[in-house]
């Protein structure tokens, strides 16, 4: 086998952008593997709140409207209007300048599809997404449910893009699939996230209905971990003179599945069947008694069934979030991955967080990652060192249980039975260094394998979790990690 490359001798965070890790999508570009060639770019300054012309929002509305006419008179999941619908917006966002990918995923209707499109921001450990469902029921062409939310995001995607602005934080949008069938697209995109791309996630926005006809203006309360961006978006109402009103809307859109895996999110809503009140006519305008869209899921929810103002409204608050929060500064610390008291646990983020020998933190391509790009590479070089990298975590003194795993792969050019590299798994505790684990070049696994082995003696107590590989003079050998997790119960 190889040696391992050699690697720049100062460990450093990495401000490379990580693949999407999202079966079967592949990722724009490889990064590049001498990290020390790539210095992270200064980030831009924020942008003010931009005006998302609602006439350009109206424009992609005629579109999908022609769309359905075209197709049956709908755009639902499993239906030609359907696919009509991702590769327009899928062209639209290529011209735009996106890195734009279609997942497939299964229903009842036969195979839908997310689209989904990204822009790099200059910190690769966060992501700030909007997203909006593409399909409509089969019984109408969907215009306000929710080709408006799709118009609303679609188009500031468009507007960012040729703003210029490169965001600080990758800027992700996704125009979900069989929504209509019990949010199966976004249930599929975040089922298929590594736990540390999910950890990257720092909002998500939903846009589900933003042009209805006797509207209202609702902002989501069903998340305390999107509490701040729920009050942002109030106080933008506020600013501009609108009243608005909280609503659980119940896990009834796209946000709930990124909600159930912990993430912060936000959304807003102009009301669906449910009827306006007097006291939200008077404060709002439009017919007391009256649903919000009486078109709701119905063959009337044609360009008839929108309120202009309502959608231009709408559109200019995605338009302000997505801007202020693609520029905001999270700082530099990685966020926990989700259920993991590990960060950058995927080693995503290059060698941020994790401390130790400079260089085993890799996006070399010359051994594959279990997931993503990166992995933690210890040993390769075929000559005599030891290696170390390092994390601290704190075990609660409540857990019944806790666990250290990680995925691990081993190959060697050693011959025999003889010992001469090793790998150890440890828990640094004060002066004492317990060893979990030692692997060897002896009976080698070139296929990932999980590790587990229990934190409990350690709960509540400070421990650091290390990772020591070392080689003799002789031939190399590499031991691989990936996939790391402290977790608790």
């Amino acid at each position: 086998m190889p040696a391992r490359p050699h690697a720049p001798a100062l460990m450093a965070a990495a401000g490379l952008a990580a693949a999407l890790v999202v079966a079967p999508l592949t990722a724009a570009a490889a990064a590049p593997t001498d990290r020390a060639a790539a210095p992270a770019a200064a980030p831009a300054a924020a942008l003010a709140d931009p005006d998302i012309d609602v006439a350009k929002v109206r424009a992609h509305l005629d579109r999908l409207s022609a769309i359905a006419a075209a197709n049956g008179g709908n755009r639902a999941t499993g239906r030609s209007g359907y696919q009509a619908s991702v590769d327009y917006v899928k062209a639209t966002l290529d011209a735009a300048g996106y890195t734009t990918q279609v997942q497939s995923f299964s229903t009842s209707s036969g195979t839908s599809y997310n689209v989904v499109a990204t822009l790099a921001g200059t910190d690769p450990s966060r992501v700030v997404m909007a997203g909006a469902h593409l399909d409509s029921v089969s019984a109408g062409p969907g215009i306000n449910d929710n080709g408006s939310g799709t118009a609303g995001v679609l188009e500031t995607a468009v507007q960012y893009a040729a703003s210029g602005q490169r965001p600080r934080n990758t800027l992700r949008f996704g125009f979900w699939g069989a929504e209509e069938q019990g949010l199966l697209g976004s249930k599929a995109y975040v089922a298929s996230l590594s736990a540390a791309e999910k950890a990257k996630i720092a909002l998500y926005l939903n846009i589900d209905m933003i042009g209805s006809p006797n509207p209202g203006y609702f902002v989501y309360d069903d998340n305390a971990a999107g509490n701040a961006v729920r009050d942002e978006i109030t106080a933008w109402y506020t600013a501009k003179g609108i009243p608005s009103e909280y609503i659980d809307v119940q896990g009834r859109s796209d946000h709930a599945a990124f909600r159930a895996a912990g993430l912060p999110t936000a959304g807003i809503f102009s009301g669906a069947e449910t009827l306006k009140t007097t006291a939200q006519a008077q404060k709002w305008g439009g017919t007391a008694g009256r649903a919000f869209d009486p078109c709701y899921h119905r063959s009337c929810d044609t360009l008839a069934n929108l309120d202009t103002t309502s959608l231009d409204r709408g559109a200019d608050l995605v338009g302000a979030i997505v801007t202020r929060y693609a520029a905001k500064d999270y700082g530099t610390t990685i966020p926990p991955t989700v259920g993991n008291l590990l960060q950058n646990a995927g080693f995503e983020s290059g060698a941020t967080v994790w401390t130790g020998t400079a260089g085993p933190i890799t996006n070399s391509a010359s051994r594959p990652a279990r997931t993503g790009s990166w992995k933690l590479w210890l040993g390769g070089n075929g000559s005599a060192g030891t290696e170390t990298v390092n994390q601290t975590v704190t075990v609660p003194s409540t857990a019944t249980a806790a666990a250290l795993t990680f995925w691990l792969r081993t190959d060697t050019a050693e011959t025999g039975t003889t010992v001469y590299d090793t790998m150890r798994a440890q828990v640094v505790d004060g002066s004492t260094v317990t060893t979990l684990g030692t692997f060897s070049n002896v009976a080698p696994n070139a296929t990932y394998t999980q590790k587990s082995f229990s934190l409990l003696p350690w709960k509540g107590r400070a421990v650091t979790i290390r990772f020591t590989a070392t080689e003799d003079s002789s031939a190399q050998t590499s031991f691989v990690v990936d996939d790391t997790a402290v977790t608790v119960g």
